[in-house]
């Protein structure tokens, strides 16, 4: 049967061209692009996981960015801090020459002066001028802020890092002193406030002494001291501590005995005593000897025989409930997002002596993480160090080396001049320590991490995404014969309409 206004083959036909040429389009365009998922129609659940993944990685690629940005922060303070060491190591060189005062006219003083004038300008000049994008970087403006300090419980305060919330809401820091720190301490037995020499059989039956010598030892230095018998203790006392500062110890009275501090706190300060004459020289009492323990009430004491070595203890400390790391008074709890290094003071430096104070703000922030939120906040906290706040509130600040201050080097304080510049030194390279840390430890690993996880991230997206170019070739093939084809059977069922009019011949 033959009908001519139907064509059915040709329908069929041009149906399946026009599907062929729509898997042919697709095959084209994906081998274009280098993408499998073009629109949300080639692949919805796909488009979905591919888009997420791509979220992912734009978050790392700016975390990447931000850790290359706080590196090259700190590559910039490390240049000011590096410049700076360098002058305090040259004013610790004009110091120096400037105390052999034989040696130096005054001219010389004079010129050693102009000198560390100019060096205190330029470390404040130094101080002012670093900066990255505009933003100072060691004049103060990154460190942190702090309220409620109290000086007599806390005499200094670091705060090294700090994460606060975006909300502006302080930080509460409670410093708990659980055991209080210790100074070495040895007492010298006296009898009625005289010191007996003893005799040489150790029990008053002896020949009597006519002096006696002993050895006093500190964390700085040692001396031998020979006394005559009855020596009053008082003088004892003032002949020790006019060697105070050589060998970091304090001498006092305290009831029957002279007691011998270490001027410092803490497990590593220590005070050893030892007789050097023969025999015993506490006659009232020759079994215990005449040097021993200190302890804190009047007449307390532990004798030994002829020597004796305490030492202090440094204190426990929690801070914020944690157990801080100390050394004497100086106590550091380091963690993640809290860092901070505290000095306790005389009044709370007792059993159960506590402190609070509040961190208001401050710090230079970095968002190293590819989430905005506290977690994947980094803070590092930047001192100033400008000549009014490199040193120490007991030695001095560096301003105090400028013409005209207490430790200038024409008439001033020349080892307290040797103290300050010795404190600097040791605040900048501290300083430019924690900046090495951070740059090493904080900001480099982020940055390995971060690209091991935006490699990972991008062949997940890969996988789903893109085109798998050996199978769509073999599409595109497959798809370009069956067109040849279909265009080839519409031709033959045009055609065949054609053959019903020979029935009409």
């Amino acid at each position: 049967m033959s009908r001519i206004n139907q064509n059915i083959s040709s329908m069929v036909a041009q149906r399946t061209l026009g599907s062929q040429n729509m898997s042919l389009n697709k095959s084209l365009q994906r081998l274009s692009t280098g993408l499998r998922i073009n629109r949300g129609a080639d692949d919805p659940a796909g488009l979905i996981a591919s888009e997420n993944l791509r979220s992912e990685k734009a978050a790392i690629n700016a975390a990447i960015n931000n850790a290359e940005r706080a590196e090259q922060v700190v590559n910039v303070a490390e240049g000011g801090l590096q410049e700076v060491s360098n002058l305090l190591i040259e004013l610790q060189s004009l110091v120096s020459s400037t105390a052999n005062e034989a040696g130096v006219s005054s001219e010389e003083k004079a010129a050693n002066q102009l000198q560390i004038d100019s060096i205190l300008q330029t470390i404040d000049r130094i101080a002012n001028a670093t900066a990255f994008q505009g933003e100072k970087l060691l004049n103060g403006n990154f460190d942190y802020s702090t309220e409620n300090i109290n000086s007599s419980e806390l005499t200094d305060v670091t705060i090294n890092a700090a994460k606060l919330a975006d909300d502006g809401t302080a930080m509460s820091v409670d410093v708990t002193v659980v055991d209080a720190a210790t100074t070495g301490a040895i007492a010298i037995q006296t009898s009625g406030g005289v010191f007996n020499a003893g005799d040489s059989n150790g029990d008053g039956s002896g020949t009597q002494f006519a002096s006696y010598t002993i050895e006093i030892t500190g964390t700085k230095g040692s001396q031998q001291f020979t006394f005559a018998d009855e020596t009053a203790a008082s003088d004892i006392e003032s002949a020790v501590n006019s060697f105070a500062d050589q060998l970091g110890v304090t001498a006092s009275l305290s009831g029957a005995y002279i007691r011998v501090d270490a001027q410092e706190f803490g497990s590593e300060s220590f005070v050893r005593v030892k007789e050097l004459n023969d025999g015993t020289t506490d006659d009232s009492n020759p079994s215990a000897g005449f040097i021993g323990e200190a302890i804190d009430g009047p007449g307390s004491f532990a004798g030994t025989e002829d020597t004796g070595s305490i030492w202090g203890s440094d204190a426990t400390v929690l801070i914020n409930g944690t157990q801080a790391t100390t050394n004497g008074l100086t106590a550091r709890v380091s963690s993640a997002g809290f860092d901070v290094s505290i000095t306790i003071g005389s009044s709370a430096n007792t059993d159960g002596g506590n402190s609070s104070f509040s961190i208001t703000g401050g710090g230079a922030n970095f968002n190293l993480a590819p989430t905005v939120d506290l977690a994947g906040k980094v803070s590092l906290g930047i001192e100033t160090v400008t000549t009014g706040n490199l040193g120490s509130g007991s030695s001095g600040f560096l301003s105090d080396l400028k013409s005209g201050g207490i430790s200038n080097v024409q008439n001033g304080d020349l080892s307290k001049a040797q103290s300050v510049i010795d404190d600097a030194i040791k605040q900048v390279s501290s300083l430019r320590g924690r900046l090495g840390a951070f740059q090493k430890n904080t900001v480099g690993s982020t940055i390995s991490s971060l690209g091991i996880a935006l490699e990972n991230t991008a062949a997940a997206e890969s996988q789903i995404r893109d085109t798998d170019f050996a199978a769509e070739t073999a599409a595109l093939t497959r798809g370009q014969i069956l067109q040849q084809a279909a265009i080839q059977s519409l031709a033959l069922a045009n055609s065949s309409p054609q053959a019903v009019l020979s029935l009409l011949g």
